[in-house]
């Protein structure tokens, strides 16, 4: 058997892991034993090292244990047997961006080294135990499908337009023989999903709109969040762009009178919501509101699992192929406790995305980590949160210095076996 023993993370640019295993007399004896190790956490995915062993060599294996369909990880990595002389002699195998795949999970090598030669060279220690290293870097999840487009939705975006002008019509629901499939959604909005896949712990799906989300629920959801994350902040400093200000101060109360909203607007409050506007997610935010109703498509990351706490995301989706590629950029979301996100919104039309009938979808997941919000004050300086696994932290401020400290203190320490490590 192998037993993870050390773990280190590098700060570096590859963000590098760095894991230490004992590997135990049985791998190189019992041939029928299973030498699968226990299941560990690099990039976002989970993986395990397994052996390979005949009478004479020894192969070790790299092997991603949550593989999707759709899906491949690029990683750097490297096997060292670790020398219990000198360093210098140590025994490493390395691959740069080895792909996996739902097809291929497992990547190593099959002549690792002679069992001998694991004796002879004083790898291993009186038991015939001996110590393997395995180092990863620039981990990258890519997920890739592609819809088939029915030729009947182009009658429906033309139909749509119809209704957008006039007020009336009707979308039929339709079916695409792809990875993915087409339908017509409660709100009336038409829309492409992908397979599930994994990532960070949590089940994803892509949905596409061909003509945006009709969804007012959604709409109102996104100024609800703007209420909450904005107009707590004051900020004058919109008085500097005037006819900015003018411009937008229009559409906050357009947003308002369309979807029967209501707010009570205070001056400050609403000059921070223009400047807000301004000054960062202008494209974003307004996505929620406007991205919809012009026939220009819409994109959203849904978070299908782990609904107890938010999320936030970081990805990159590339739409189309070629000439009529169109990229996002790095986009970062929060994905909230209905695992729903701002999504993406760019400025074109759904029929310059399709070639051949076929719209192909590209997605590189880049971090998913969950959130906890908590309340500490000067007066209660005391706050307790749980993580994704129900584990109980403590967090503590500090305000008696210049600065503001926080302690943070896992209080199931006890459920972590001893000799134990818990990332």
């Amino acid at each position: 058997m192998s037993l993870l023993y050390r773990f280190a993370k590098l700060q570096d640019r590859a963000n590098t892991h760095v894991f230490t295993f004992v590997v135990t007399k049985s791998v190189t004896r019992d041939l029928e034993r299973d030498v699968t190790s226990k299941e560990f956490a690099c990039g976002y995915q989970k993986w395990a090292i397994t052996f390979s062993r005949t009478d004479k060599v020894l192969g070790v294996y790299l092997v991603w244990r949550n593989p999707s369909e759709g899906m491949r990880v690029y990683v750097d990595f490297t096997f060292t047997l670790l020398n219990r002389e000198h360093f210098s002699v140590n025994e490493a195998f390395s691959g740069k961006q080895v792909k996996f795949t739902y097809d291929s999970p497992a990547q190593g090598n099959r002549n690792y080294i002679p069992v001998s030669d694991l004796y002879a060279r004083n790898f291993t220690d009186t038991n015939g135990e001996f110590q393997l290293e395995l180092t990863m870097g620039n981990v990258r999840t890519i997920y890739d499908t592609e819809f088939k487009v029915p030729q009947s939705i182009f009658g429906s975006f033309h139909h749509h337009h119809h209704r957008h002008h006039h007020g009336s019509g009707h979308h039929g629901n339709h079916h695409a023989q792809s990875s993915g499939t087409s339908s017509g959604g409660k709100s009336g909005a038409q829309k492409f999903e992908s397979t599930y896949f994994a990532f960070g712990g949590f089940d994803w799906n892509l949905a596409l709109y061909p003509h945006g989300t009709k969804d007012i629920g959604l709409c109102k959801l996104a100024f609800q969040k703007l209420q909450r994350t904005i107009f707590k902040n004051i900020d004058a400093r919109i008085f500097l762009f005037p006819s900015a200000f003018s411009i937008l101060s229009k559409i906050v109360f357009d947003l308002v009178v369309c979807y029967g909203l209501n707010p009570t607007f205070e001056g400050s409050a609403q000059r921070s919501l223009a400047w807000w506007l301004i000054s960062s997610n202008v494209r974003t935010v307004w996505g929620w509101f406007a991205g919809s109703g012009d026939g220009r498509v819409s994109v959203y990351l849904n978070r299908l699992t782990g609904f107890d706490h938010q999320c936030r995301v970081r990805y990159n989706i590339v739409l189309g192929d070629g000439e009529r590629r169109l990229d996002s950029g790095i986009v970062d979301d929060v994905s909230d406790s209905d695992g729903k996100g701002y999504g993406w919104h760019p400025r074109t039309r759904f029929n310059d995305l399709v070639y051949k009938g076929i719209v192909r979808v590209h997605v590189e997941m880049m971090v998913a980590n969950t959130l906890s919000e908590v309340s500490v004050t000067s007066s209660s300086p005391m706050a307790q949160c749980y993580d994704r696994d129900k584990q109980a932290w403590t967090i503590k401020s500090d305000c008696h210095s210049e600065t503001v400290r926080l302690h943070m203190v896992y209080k199931d320490i006890h459920n972590v076996p001893r000799n134990h490590l818990r990332d």
